[in-house]
């Protein structure tokens, strides 16, 4: 593979013009970052493309296992950046105010080594299939295996609507296929086990054990938000809400005057016999207030009288 011309150009251009219409102010962080890191990287490569594109030569049997990482973020040219950072700007639009930006970066990370492993995976699987051992020199870069998967996970939290390919309408469950084969139709050199592998992990998400996977190794890790769960909502952490606030612990003394747990009982009695009709009237023909209440104060004798029978019982 070879390295093509960076620097300012026709599709760098046009990206920036497109990000600009859309406003910085209405790209959430994570995709937007996602957007900065593929164009710095266009504009400085870490390395050539030969020296960071992905391949089971150079990944399994030579041991660069970074690959998986840098390969994603690198782009063989402008126009392969522009399709597929405006791809990532209006999915990750989408799906990041859906899954909030925490888990929508922990899914970016996650998605773009597992579609490294799952496309390899595949080009070992062609060599033993075909028995071609060219498979494993095939060396792919660029961001179309995660866009195939957020593809994926888009059509699945916003089901029933259609997509149109070459001017016919396709359902959104299967507009993904029929992306992946239209595109090879279109361009034959692009990496058919790439995309494939964004696809199948995708669905590793949405329909099989990925999904719970990842939220198991982030349940211990607390500013994680549980993925299609608003952030003010109870946060599924025994004993944990996001905006609680330390408040001093109440005095009782206001609600019971001072009163011993015998003391409201007898209380309480007197005041429910009152309301029943045995005095529930003040001198005004007002009915008292219902529950809990202090009667008038009494005078000394009837104070001693009641301290009198209180003993007798």
């Amino acid at each position: 593979m070879e390295r093509r011309q960076r620097g300012v150009s026709a599709g760098l251009l046009l990206l920036l013009y497109q990000i600009s219409q859309v406003g910085l102010q209405n790209i959430p962080s994570v995709t937007l970052g996602v957007l900065v890191l593929n164009i710095f990287l266009f504009l400085n490569p870490l390395r050539p493309l030969t020296e960071v594109c992905l391949s089971v030569n150079e990944a399994v049997h030579r041991k660069n296992w970074q690959r998986l990482l840098l390969a994603p973020f690198h782009h063989a040219d402008d126009w392969h950046l522009y399709y597929n950072m405006i791809s990532m700007l209006w999915k990750g639009i989408m799906l990041e105010r859906k899954l909030k930006s925490i888990w929508f970066a922990y899914i970016i990370a996650v998605f773009s080594v597992l579609i490294g492993i799952v496309y390899m995976v595949l080009e070992v699987l062609l060599v033993i299939i075909l028995d071609d051992p060219s498979y494993e020199m095939n060396c792919c870069v660029g961001f179309s295996g995660v866009l195939f998967a957020l593809k994926v996970l888009n059509n699945h939290y916003n089901p029933g609507r259609v997509s149109s390919a070459f001017g016919l309408p396709i359902s959104s469950k299967y507009a993904c296929w029929v992306e992946l084969v239209a595109i090879h139709l279109i361009s034959p050199g692009t990496s058919f086990a790439g995309h494939l592998s964004g696809i199948l992990v995708g669905l590793m998400y949405t329909m099989g054990p990925l999904k719970k996977i990842m939220q198991t190794c982030a349940a211990g890790i607390s500013f994680f938000t549980e993925p299609d769960r608003p952030r003010d909502y109870y946060s599924g952490y025994y004993g944990y809400y996001p905006d609680y606030q330390y408040r001093p612990p109440r005095s009782y003394f206001d609600y019971t005057g001072g009163l011993t747990e015998e003391e409201q009982l007898e209380r309480a009695v007197l005041n429910s016999l009152n309301e029943r009709g045995f005095g529930g009237r003040t001198h005004n023909n007002e009915q008292r207030p219902y529950g809990f209440w202090f009667p008038p104060e009494n005078s000394e004798e009837d104070m001693r009288r009641q301290r009198l029978r209180r003993f007798d019982r």
